[in-house]
């Protein structure tokens, strides 16, 4: 039986588990510098959540939900975004208690049912940071600032933040109006998905990729023209400190991202080393979320980025990323000097020392192979005449060089030699 890993899901092996791990520690280096804090949700949670948090018209409820039955007939979906179970611990855990801006982060698999392509998967990871409790615009920028400072630690350059504002709830309804009916004598450019949402919401238009209806809405009415002037203000108090703060900025007024909830700010980093899909995250403001699921009316914003996106990106450009994911020694033991080589191997363990030996019975010969194929930086030789002379012999697998050195100053010489990049343990 020829069983496979299901269509639209992929192992994580090697260097891309490397890759991914070094990501996910970057961003919560970085996360935690700009004071924000860990929550985990669950992976499923109540239909509902999403009907009303994502909005009922759009792709990703309509089309794309991974939702089933529990035996006890409840309504349950794998999570295809983050945000919506964050805003719903938020209340459910009394976190309104806590003080104000509350600043979350969170990294976890999401779920959406997509033809798989190139950078889109049904099972997918996400980072995602959300400030929830304040209206300030000094927030907007902060998270900005944090998206776009992760991904240049990564190593990208050929980044473009684009920016738009989709106004409070007044200023959307006047222009949703004026973007209905002008729809309305465009509708056999339409395809048929954006035929019923010219109907039930317009502003989701913008999210289509098909080349009528990107022509179609090329002079729409500008969401630009209906912000009130709090609004207004607002988008300009982000641009001000944005300038300030030497960070770039692409005004894309007909960026709407792909859900119902957003307000105001909205941002979005896109690459052009990926091709058609070019975006790597993004976010925005929801000030009506918390309220929308039962709680006081709330402030708002966050992000969420792609990790496959960002890998694919990193390798697209041809990024080295310092993964140190090598064996830093290798214990090459034989006969009756293996248990001597364990408890040195695992001695160095206990100091930090990155460090492995064969268990597969293999020649002195088949231990040096080994090593070379792991790529270790140093070996530690160990046979009968060692293990009688309390020593061992130390070669250096860049140079070829061979020492011989007493097994008492091993664990000394290893933690001179290698940076120590993790605490060891105790037995």
């Amino acid at each position: 039986m020829n069983i496979k890993a299901p269509r639209g899901t992929s192992d994580i092996l090697f260097d891309k588990a490397d890759m991914k791990q070094f990501i996910e520690k970057t961003a919560v280096i970085l996360f935690e510098q700009f004071g924000y804090h860990p929550i985990i949700t669950p992976t499923f949670e109540h239909t509902e959540l999403f009907q009303r948090g994502i909005g009922e018209s759009t792709d990703i409820v309509q089309k794309e939900m991974y939702t089933f039955k529990d035996k006890g007939g409840r309504s349950l979906t794998l999570r295809p975004e983050g945000t919506a179970p964050v805003v719903r611990a938020y209340l459910e855990n009394g976190l309104a208690s806590k003080s104000l801006p509350l600043k979350l982060y969170y990294c976890g698999q999401m779920f959406r049912y997509e033809r798989p392509q190139a950078g889109r998967y049904r099972e997918f990871w996400q980072l995602g940071v959300e400030a929830i409790g304040s209206r300030d615009a000094f927030i907007d920028a902060e998270v900005i600032l944090l998206l776009v400072t992760l991904l240049k630690k990564l190593g990208l350059k050929d980044l473009e933040l684009h920016l738009n504002s989709m106004g409070c709830p007044e200023c959307r309804k006047s222009f949703s109006e004026s973007l209905k009916g002008y729809l309305a004598n465009k509708t056999e450019h339409l395809c048929d998905d954006c035929k019923r949402r010219a109907r039930v919401n317009p502003l989701r238009v913008f999210d289509c990729k098909v080349r009528g209806c990107q022509a179609a809405i090329k002079n729409a009415p500008l969401i630009s023209n209906f912000w009130c002037e709090d609004c207004s203000n607002h988008f300009e108090t982000v641009k001000g400190l944005l300038d300030d703060m030497g960070v770039s900025y692409i005004l894309n007024p007909a960026l709407v991202r792909g859900f119902d909830y957003y307000t105001k700010t909205t941002f979005e980093v896109r690459t052009q080393s990926l091709g058609a899909q070019n975006a790597l995250g993004g976010g925005g403001r929801y000030d009506g979320l918390v309220e929308e699921f039962g709680g006081l009316s709330t402030p708002a914003i966050g992000w969420a980025i792609g990790t496959e996106r960002v890998v694919m990106a990193i390798e697209e450009l041809g990024v080295k990323l310092p993964l140190n994911s090598h064996i830093d020694v290798f214990v090459a033991a034989i006969d009756e000097a293996r248990k001597k080589g364990f408890n040195l191997l695992n001695n160095l363990r206990k100091h930090g020392i990155s460090a492995d030996m064969d268990y597969a019975g293999r020649s002195l010969k088949g231990q040096m192979k080994l090593s070379n194929k792991l790529n270790v930086s140093y070996v530690i030789i160990m046979g009968p005449e060692e293990l009688r002379k309390n020593t061992c012999l130390i070669r250096n697998m860049d140079t070829g060089e061979q020492s011989e050195m007493q097994i008492s100053d091993i664990t000394r010489w290893a933690k001179d030699t290698f940076k120590v990049r993790k605490a060891g343990f105790d037995v």
